[in-house]
């Protein structure tokens, strides 16, 4: 039997409402877009423009309004992003996923209901429904429980009712909105934002925006030729994936970088709000009272603060826009070549740190195509030569350099070289505003092979200072890279040879002809069929510290005999030398007095236990004697012995204070 079917009224359509159509497209390199729609609209007919759900949050951080035919506009409206979970919980009743007819029509009992079986239609009230356990090896049944106009009370199954209908109107439109409402959920495409105005007569409307969108791409094709001065060609590839053709619109591409964000402006946001009541709206607490003793004393119950609510006013402030204007330059197309045979239509203006190509024939690209636009095409500044850096092998690439004399920014891109009608290779550049200079490799250059050979000198002492007992000594150590290059072609060539650029390294010899961050660059004419060896000499200029309290008689020795200090400098240096070496002296025999010294009390205790031992024997006396006259040599050496090892440490002393008033006191 087929299932019931639930029958829906109907609920009125939404006014009409126009589109707009797509006049302009400004495409730019940080993600996004920006469109300009307007047309005519008839009196009392609405806009509507239609976005993905992902472009909204820019659509409402941008959007600009301008009624052109003087009417003032009314209002926005647009598509709520209330979480699903938020606009269902109003409702009196849940769908659940394959939930059961039964188990909806039991969660709105005293809802009116007509059920229709065959010819015959039934009208009651909802008393409950339920799902029947099925018998054995059956399917289970679903009931209903309907209290009918005459007063009966019956049970219907519902497996054999053809419709039933909510004779309740609100009930039809409550159920009709949440289905709505998962229809919406469940559709994240399609968003829709609607203006509304004022004014009974036609009205031109416009509306500026900006959306998320493909970055556009830039290729080039460089052209040498024999008989012609070098051209390069611009194309700008584009695509549209906005779900809309754009048909004869105005459409303009943008190099450089403006600084872009998402900001979620179009989910809804709710806080967390406190609950405040204010004090009479409270429960007063009992007081309880003491058992008197004399006094009648009562518990003191703090008083309930009255909370302060703040508010903060928020007021809607107009919506104000206007759609981009603004007079190009014009600029003269360079005539085509034979590459391609295509007149690029565009013309060139600064935007400050941007530069934009806008294309004065309207474009047509229709939803989810793409489209190759020419936006240059003339005579460009380029040599041919080659460069040539040590890390990427023996060979050297084919190379050119190009200077941006187009008077305009050349987005960064592939470029594709063609050489006497002929592809040579690819290279890739980065943006190149007016004026600058890059340079491109496209090919290895395998007829000119190039060698290195480093050679280092020993390091020599250029300056010697001593200052507050520090001794600093700045060396060069000089440095010589030679390249030896073999043009193997019948062919004069120019060579650019990159050599690293190195911190604390100076050149020497020869005369880079510019210089970057990392490199020197030394142009280098190569003769036919031909070899020659090009140096580049460097020298590392560094500083060695030496502290003269630190330092040994040796290192002094050598910086005394330096030729680059002077002769009272050197003579100081002696004194402080042997003075070093006295207090070495000394230090040397207090070394040797307090081993002595320790050899001795040694000795002593060795024969203070010889004694002990023997003390209580009558037969050892004699030894016992003995032994005590050697204790009593011991004594009298560790005393001639602490004498003199007190008295050489003061000597050690008295040469160490000399020997540090000499530090400080020098300098040179």
């Amino acid at each position: 039997m087929k299932p019931p079917v639930l029958i829906l009224c109907a609920v009125p359509l939404l006014a009409h409402a126009a589109e707009l159509p797509v006049r302009q497209v400004i495409l730019y390199k940080s993600g996004v877009a920006y469109f300009e729609r307007h047309g005519r609209l008839g009196a009392g007919e609405a806009a509507r423009l239609d976005f993905k759900a992902d472009e909204m949050n820019d659509v409402l951080k941008s959007l600009a309004i301008r009624d052109l035919s003087g009417s003032q506009i009314t209002g926005l409206r647009y598509d709520s992003s209330e979480p699903l979970d938020k606009k269902l919980a109003d409702f009196p009743f849940k769908l659940g996923s394959s939930q059961s007819l039964s188990s909806f029509l039991d969660q709105v009992k005293g809802a009116s209901l007509e059920l229709k079986f065959g010819a015959e239609t039934l009208k009651g009230t909802i008393v409950g429904a339920r799902a029947v356990p099925a018998p054995e090896k059956g399917s289970p049944a679903e009931q209903v429980v309907l209290l009918l106009d005459n007063g009966d009370l019956r049970t219907f199954d519902l497996s054999g009712i053809a419709a039933l209908r909510f004779a309740d109107s609100r009930i039809q439109s409550q159920l009709k909105d949440y289905l709505n409402a998962l229809d919406q959920a469940r559709s994240r495409e399609k968003r829709s934002v609607y203006i509304d105005s004022t004014g009974a007569g036609q009205r031109n409307i416009s509306a500026s925006y900006m959306t998320p969108a493909p970055v556009w791409k830039s290729s080039y094709r460089l052209v040498f030729g024999e008989k012609m001065e070098p051209m390069l060609e611009g194309w700008a590839i584009v695509d549209n994936t906005t779900g809309d053709d754009w048909n004869n619109v105005k459409l303009a591409v943008v190099s450089g970088r403006p600084v872009s964000f998402i900001s979620r402006l179009y989910e809804p946001k709710f806080l967390q709000r406190p609950t405040m009541e204010l004090p009479d709206e409270v429960a007063v607490d009992p007081t309880v009272y003491e058992p008197s003793a004399g006094l009648s004393v009562l518990d003191k119950t703090l008083p309930v603060p009255s909370p302060e609510a703040r508010f903060k006013t928020v007021r809607p402030q107009a919506f104000m826009g206007a759609g981009r204007t603004g007079a190009l330059a014009n600029v003269e197309a360079s005539p085509a070549f034979n590459g391609s045979g295509v007149l690029p239509q565009s013309e060139g203006r600064d935007l400050g740190d941007l530069f934009e190509y806008s294309f004065s024939t309207p474009v047509t690209v229709k939803k989810n195509e793409s489209a190759m636009l020419p936006f240059l095409q003339q005579t460009v500044d380029a040599r041919k030569l080659l460069i040539y850096q040590e890390e990427r092998g023996a060979n050297p690439m084919s190379a050119a350099e190009i200077t941006n004399s187009t008077g305009k920014t050349l987005d960064g891109g592939p470029i594709t070289v063609f050489d006497g009608n002929g592809y040579s290779g690819e290279a890739l550049i980065a943006t190149v505003k007016a004026g600058d200079k890059r340079l491109i490799s496209y090919a290895v250059d395998l007829g000119t092979r190039i060698t290195t050979t480093l050679d280092s000198s020993a390091e020599v002492v250029r300056t010697i200072h001593l200052k507050r007992g520090i001794l600093e000594t700045r060396l060069a150590a000089e440095e010589t890279r030679a390249y030896t290059i073999r043009n193997i072609d019948q062919k004069a060539k120019s060579l650019i040879i990159e050599h690293p650029r190195r911190t604390d390294y100076k050149l020497l010899s020869q005369k880079p002809v510019e210089a970057t961050a990392s490199a020197y660059r030394f142009e280098i004419k190569l003769d036919p069929a031909s070899t020659q060896t090009f140096a580049v000499k460097e020298e590392r200029v560094y500083s060695m510290e030496v502290a003269v309290s630190q330092a040994t008689p040796g290192v002094l020795v050598e910086y005394a005999r330096n030729k680059n200090i002077s002769e009272e400098a050197r003579r100081t240096l002696e004194r402080i030398r042997a003075q070093k070496e006295k207090i070495a002296a000394t230090s040397n025999d207090v070394r040797l007095a307090e081993a002595a010294l320790n050899d001795t009390a040694a000795d002593e205790q060795r024969i203070r236990q010889n004694i002990d031992s023997l003390r209580s024997v009558a037969s050892q006396a004699a030894q016992v004697d003995k032994y005590a006259e050697q204790l009593a040599a011991r004594e009298l050496q560790i005393t001639e012995v602490r004498d003199r090892l007190s008295r050489l440490k003061g000597e050690l002393a008295a040469q160490q204070a000399e020997l540090d008033g000499m530090i400080a006191k020098l300098e040179f």
